[in-house]
């Protein structure tokens, strides 16, 4: 779905994007993570031959972009830097204007495509008043609405849930689930770590300008082989579990192994009370925690 190779994008002696390789499949909800400031937005804008790479190749559904843009956009939906609306008119009416002005719009089903655009965006209830009136979240939804409007191949978000609150967000991510079970591809630049790993298949990290990590989600938080153990008895499981403890601390300890069943077993035959034990597992802010240098500053859990 969308693949680059080097790309680069570099103003005067700043180097804002540096020789990133995407690899977005289709059927992913890929989550492209970056701090503020990392080169997220200036990606999002070559990808829809909004801002030209100083080098490298773009290719989205298969055709080159910016060359073949023309062919490519209407089959693309996308959200970028905020929604643009005229502020005197209503959402509707935005709506409409934007399907209007594509050719691929369909006059016919026009009326219905926007009602349940807004209906699935929460904003189906929304009157004629002029989008002007709006509250953040609210233009945020309007400017989802019309990236759906045509149920597009691939959809591209730019911090799609700026302005919006704990609801909002978890009736977003709801809605990227249901358009991918669709068969839509979801592009998803944030910085938001919860997000990416409540929503995303696939990640891709990007720090200062260089892609440090793309990989399967599953495959980032799969068990690492050891086995983490919560006791109070951590001298007595220490003593039973000898060689096997790779770090022990006040109240637990990790072990080298990948067989926790086996482990209880040896635990609870030497007296020891253990109040939790699984498999180790990376959380999505710790692979990205050791990814970057960058750390968490800007990076945040809603």
């Amino acid at each position: 779905m969308i693949r680059t190779e080097t790309l680069t994008k570099r103003y005067g002696s700043i180097v804002a994007v540096d020789e990133i390789d995407l690899d977005v499949r289709a059927g992913d909800i890929y989550g492209f993570l970056g701090a503020n400031g990392s080169g997220k937005t200036t990606t999002v804008r070559m990808l829809l031959g909004l801002a030209f790479p100083t080098s490298g190749h773009i290719l989205v559904l298969g055709q080159p972009i910016p060359k073949s843009k023309r062919t490519v956009l209407p089959m693309i939906g996308a959200l970028v830097e905020g929604p643009a609306a005229y502020g005197r008119l209503s959402g509707r009416a935005n709506l409409a204007l934007f399907d209007a002005m594509d050719a691929t719009g369909v006059r016919r089903s026009r009326r219905s495509r926007i009602e349940e655009s807004l209906d699935r965006v929460g904003l189906g209830g929304v009157d004629s008043r002029p989008v002007k009136s709006y509250s953040l979240g609210m233009r945020q939804r309007l400017g989802l609405a019309q990236a759906i409007l045509r149920t597009p191949r691939l959809l591209i978000l730019d911090e799609p849930t700026n302005g919006l609150d704990p609801q909002g967000i978890r009736e977003i991510r709801d809605l990227l689930l249901d358009l991918n079970g669709q068969g839509t591809t979801v592009f998803l630049s944030s910085h938001l770590l919860a997000e990416v790993e409540q929503t995303c298949s696939r990640v891709g990290v990007l720090d200062r300008g260089r892609l440090v990590l793309q990989d399967d989600l599953a495959t980032l938080t799969a068990p690492t082989g050891r086995t983490s153990v919560r006791t109070p008895d951590v001298a007595k499981a220490c003593q039973a579990l000898q060689s096997r403890v790779v770090v022990a601390g006040d109240d637990g300890l990790l072990i080298e192994t990948d067989d926790p069943a086996a482990t209880n077993a040896a635990l609870v035959a030497a007296g020891v009370r253990v109040l939790e034990l699984g498999p180790e597992r990376h959380t999505l802010e710790e692979v990205v925690l050791a990814a970057t240098q960058s750390g968490a500053d800007s990076m945040a859990r809603p």
